[in-house]
């Protein structure tokens, strides 16, 4: 894990050294002993090789004995969620 929100990433390599989690963008929403951070990434297809179309994850850590570790996180896993989310939070605020 790492020691400061700047160092967190969503890339994830498998025990065969393989990229199966490519972070495209970052955002840092909160910072803290609690910090959020969304995520755009992609997944690997491991038939095709190839990567699928992007997601967003929004990920809760939490800071424990100087390092950060997931605490939860929501995946919007397409397009059309994250277009409904948008206009719901567009109509709130």
């Amino acid at each position: 894990m790492a020691d400061s929100v700047e160092d967190l990433t969503f890339n994830y390599t498998n025990e065969d050294g393989q990229l199966v989690r490519k972070e495209l963008a970052k955002e840092v929403l909160s910072k803290g002993a609690w910090a959020t951070v969304m995520y755009l990434y992609q997944d690997l297809d491991r038939r095709s090789n190839k990567y699928r179309i992007p997601k967003v994850s929004i990920v809760r850590y939490r800071k424990s004995n100087g390092v950060y570790r997931k605490q939860s996180s929501f995946n919007i896993s397409s397009e059309k969620q994250g277009c409904h989310i948008m206009k719901v939070l567009e109509n709130w605020y």
